[in-house]
């Protein structure tokens, strides 16, 4: 197999592969240690049998320009197929504000085919390709160098395995005339938005039991300091200090070095220096903060009357229909939905797109009383009242 170094052989690898419909693709990457994935190995292959259309990028190696790779990213002639593909497209998206477009995910396919909840490539691997994988070079360093020889064995069986994968998906697709489906929940993937951390907006990603506005108000701070601190640094945002260090410190509202010593969970090297000053100054914002700035709790979704016998009926259909079409129930509808749905939401994922035609028209019939449930030899029917 071979490993590109030099920007001369990614862009003969390139413009060959541009004449083709896909391109399989994968990356190595380190993030333990770093705010942003360390970019380690990019594999690609082209279609074919055996690992001679196979190759392993090294963009490690000095002087090695990505741009071409980049430029067949944005070729919309040629498919680029991943699998599981978003922290792969982070990273491009972060280093070039590049997303490959067309985009075919195997995962998100195979769970339209019928292949489970967040199918694994191991077992599509075997399903599909009849192949087993060597997964024991899988925690390797991936930023070491040389690469040994089973680390690039694995590496690049992540791509040619793909091939045969996508072909046998994509297929599967047009005859089910699903194509369109894959491509309603492609939109995510593809959306800029989607790899865009903005510091201001990081407090809802920390969970709390208050719903306090100012409590709220301090969580926000202390997060977005943190978001920005870890961005500014490239360090994980644990690594600042954890989500149960933070509610703490909205709980304790700490006005000084000293106060900041009492923490039973912040981390020692959060307690002096940049942090522990950010901190405080965040804090501080939160105190002074006026009421008409502090964030707004989301009291809707406390206040909604679920009702669950209803919810559970949903919960029985949505499986009915979900085996019937072959799709994994959780990419139909959330429990979440089902329950907002039963509060008579009607505002939700569920009942949008190709999901209102598999589930969500039923779904408003059972909910408006215009259809029951019976089950009859084994399977759940639709009863018309």
């Amino acid at each position: 197999m071979r490993t590109l170094t030099t920007t001369e052989e990614l862009a003969e690898f390139c413009t060959e592969a541009a004449q083709f419909d896909y391109v399989t693709v994968d990356t190595e990457f380190l993030r333990e240690r770093t705010y942003y994935s360390q970019l380690c190995l990019i594999q690609l292959a082209m279609p074919g049998e055996t690992d001679e259309n196979a190759v392993l990028v090294d963009p490690l190696a000095d002087g090695l320009d990505l741009e071409p790779l980049y430029e067949l990213f944005r070729d919309r002639s040629v498919v680029k197929v991943f699998h599981a593909a978003r922290q792969d497209l982070e990273i491009f998206y972060v280093d070039a504000g590049v997303i490959p477009e067309p985009l075919f995910d195997t995962q998100v396919a195979a769970m339209v085919c019928g292949f489970g909840e967040q199918v694994g490539y191991e077992t599509l691997v075997k399903r599909i390709a009849k192949e087993q994988l060597d997964k024991s070079s899988r925690f390797t360093d991936w930023s070491r160098r040389p690469l040994t020889d089973a680390q690039k064995k694995y590496a690049v069986a992540d791509v040619t395995h793909l091939r045969k994968i996508y072909e046998f998906l994509a297929d599967k697709l047009k005859k089910q005339k699903r194509a369109a489906w894959v491509e309603e929940e492609l939109q995510t993937l593809t959306s800029p938005e989607t790899y865009i951390s903005r510091p201001e907006e990081a407090w809802q990603r920390v969970r709390t039991r208050t719903s306090s506005a100012r409590f709220l108000g301090l969580v926000k701070e202390l997060a977005e300091f943190r978001e920005a601190y870890a961005q500014r640094n490239n360090v994980p945002r644990n690594r600042v200090y954890k989500d149960d260090a933070l509610v703490e410190l909205a709980s304790t509202k700490p006005q000084s070095m000293k106060d900041l010593s009492r923490s039973r969970l912040l981390l020692r090297e959060a307690r002096k220096g940049e942090i522990a000053d950010g901190i405080l100054a965040a804090v501080k914002r939160g105190m002074e903060a006026s009421a008409d700035d502090l964030p707004k709790p989301d009291k809707e979704r406390d206040k909604l009357q679920v009702d669950p016998a209803l919810a559970d009926l949903l919960r029985v259909l949505l499986k009915a229909k979900a085996d019937g079409a072959g799709v994994a129930p959780r990419l139909i509808a959330a429990t979440s939905d089902l329950d907002a749905m039963s509060a008579g939401k009607r505002d939700v994922p569920a009942l949008q797109g190709w999901r209102r035609d598999v589930f969500g028209e039923a779904a408003m019939r059972l909910c408006n009383g215009e259809v029951g449930l019976a089950a009859r030899n084994g399977k759940v029917d639709i009863v018309e009242l």
